[in-house]
């Protein structure tokens, strides 16, 4: 069999294990505040380029990661790299701006396009942010290949690929000819640990950068996400309330019922 080629895709994210007090949000410019913290990729993402890597392992494939955005920070990026991926393209232009999951589709689908001849495009299953879960299966339809959603085990059989994916009461086994495109769940594993010898390795490989003009797109193409109206989470107000009780078990049983008073049991 052939050598595989392999593309995954890529997410910078604001870090949504990052404290509430980094975050804020400007309601008259309809956008969040972010401050004291760096982004990271989308954990789904990471999940997918495991996927790739396991791939690799196993089939010596190649491995292409394209990240989209107006402003990447490198850094972030560069772990890909260090996790054993083989190229990294920032598609970074000021025209992919808070774009739309329609558009971001588009886009990705003309990098992948320009990158050549690809077997497998690997995809988180959805945001980390927005969770909408669509830009994976709209590229698909924009490359006019096949799409399998929710991934926890991929395969290679000759020219196809043997995918274990999520169903509501368990799992299903699927089969389908490549290229392919997949979305991964978090069930495929997290993304391996690189070394500080792979790492500074990275550091030394100078990512491709591609623009809108690198890529022969249509710019009317290209709509940003319209947002209505953006409202910060309504403050949430704790009280401190002391369980007494004449012994230990009194008191565990106060507890118990002043928790399901309270709607947590």
């Amino acid at each position: 069999m052939k050598t595989l080629n392999i593309i995954v895709c890529l997410k910078q994210i604001p870090d949504p294990e990052g404290p509430t007090t980094a975050y804020g949000v400007d309601q008259a410019a309809k956008e969040m505040k972010i401050s004291g913290i760096p982004p990271v990729v989308n954990p789904f993402d990471e999940n997918a380029l495991e996927a790739a890597l396991k791939l690799k392992d196993q089939h010596g494939a190649k491995v292409t990661v394209l990240s989209m955005g107006e402003k990447l920070a490198k850094p972030v990026l560069i772990k890909a790299l260090g996790a054993g991926a083989d190229d990294l393209i920032l598609l970074e232009d000021t025209g992919f701006k808070e774009l739309d999951s329609k558009s971001t589709a588009y886009v990705l689908a003309c990098a992948a396009r320009k990158v050549g001849d690809y077997d497998i495009i690997l995809v988180g299953r959805q945001a980390g942010d927005w969770d909408s879960g669509q830009t994976g299966m709209l590229l698909a339809g924009n490359l006019d290949i096949p799409a399998i959603s929710l991934a926890v085990d991929v395969k290679v059989d000759e020219s196809h690929v043997v995918v274990r994916k999520l169903k509501r009461n368990g799992h299903q086994v699927v089969k389908a000819p490549m290229p392919v495109l997949i979305s991964a769940d978090s069930q495929v594993g997290a993304l391996r640990y690189p070394s500080l010898k792979a790492l500074m390795a990275a550091k030394k490989k100078k990512p491709l950068t591609w623009k809108a003009a690198d890529l022969n797109l249509d710019a009317t193409k290209l709509i940003a996400r319209n947002l209505y109206q953006l409202n910060p989470p309504p403050p949430r107000f704790r009280k401190c309330v002391f369980i007494e009780g004449e012994s230990l078990q009194d008191k565990g049983e106060n507890l118990a019922a002043r928790m399901c008073q309270d709607g947590i049991l």
